[in-house]
C-alpha cells in the first residue's frame, strides 16, 4: 500500500524539480528564440532546430542546453513517480470519486512519464549532435501537446483528489 506521505513527497519533490528546470530554461528565452525550450519541442524539422541551436550560440547560451535537458530528464522522474504513486494511493482509497480520479492520474502519470522522457531524449539527442533531425525534431513535437496535457492532468487531478479527500471526512 503506498502512504499519503510517500506519495506527496516526491510529487511535491517532482513540482520543485520543475521549478529548478524551469528557472535552468529561462536563459534559453531570447528574442530569437522567445518560446526558448517549448520552441524546440514544437520544432517540426531538423531546419528548425539547427535555427534555434544557432540562435543559442549567437545569444552565448547553447551550453546550457544540454544542462537545463538532464535536469529536465531528472524532474520527469520525480515528478513521474510522485502523480503515479498518487493514482495509485488514490485508486485504494474508500469512494467511487477518489478511485476514479487516482485511475485518471495513475494513467496520465504512465503517458506524461514515456512521452517527456521520448520528448527530451530527442531533444537532448539533437543537442549534443548539434545537429537537427527531422525524425529526432517530429516525434519530439508529437510528443510535446500528449505530455503537456497529461501534465496537466496528473496536477490537478492530485489537487482535486486533496480536495476531494479532505472535505469527504
Amino acid at each position: 500500500m503506498i502512504s499519503k506521505k510517500t506519495f506527496v513527497l516526491w510529487w511535491i519533490g517532482g513540482l520543485v524539480a520543475f521549478a529548478i528546470t524551469i528557472y535552468l530554461h529561462n536563459p534559453l528565452n531570447i528574442a530569437e528564440v522567445p518560446g526558448g525550450i517549448l520552441d524546440h519541442q514544437a520544432a517540426p524539422d531538423a531546419q528548425t532546430v539547427n535555427a534555434i541551436h544557432n540562435a543559442w550560440k549567437s545569444a552565448g547560451v547553447f551550453n546550457q542546453v544540454a544542462l537545463a535537458m538532464i535536469c529536465d530528464l531528472i524532474f520527469i522522474q520525480i515528478y513521474s513517480l510522485g502523480a503515479i504513486l498518487g493514482g495509485m494511493y488514490f485508486r485504494s482509497r474508500p469512494g467511487a470519486a477518489l478511485r476514479v480520479i487516482g485511475g485518471f492520474v495513475l494513467a496520465a502519470g504512465v503517458i506524461f512519464y514515456i512521452t517527456d522522457v521520448v520528448e527530451t531524449g530527442s531533444q537532448l539527442t539533437q543537442v549534443i549532435q548539434d545537429a537537427g533531425s527531422d525524425n529526432l525534431a517530429f516525434v519530439a513535437s508529437t510528443m510535446q501537446p500528449i505530455k503537456s496535457f497529461t501534465f496537466l492532468v496528473t496536477f490537478f487531478g492530485i489537487i482535486a483528489a486533496l480536495l476531494v479527500e479532505r472535505f469527504k471526512r
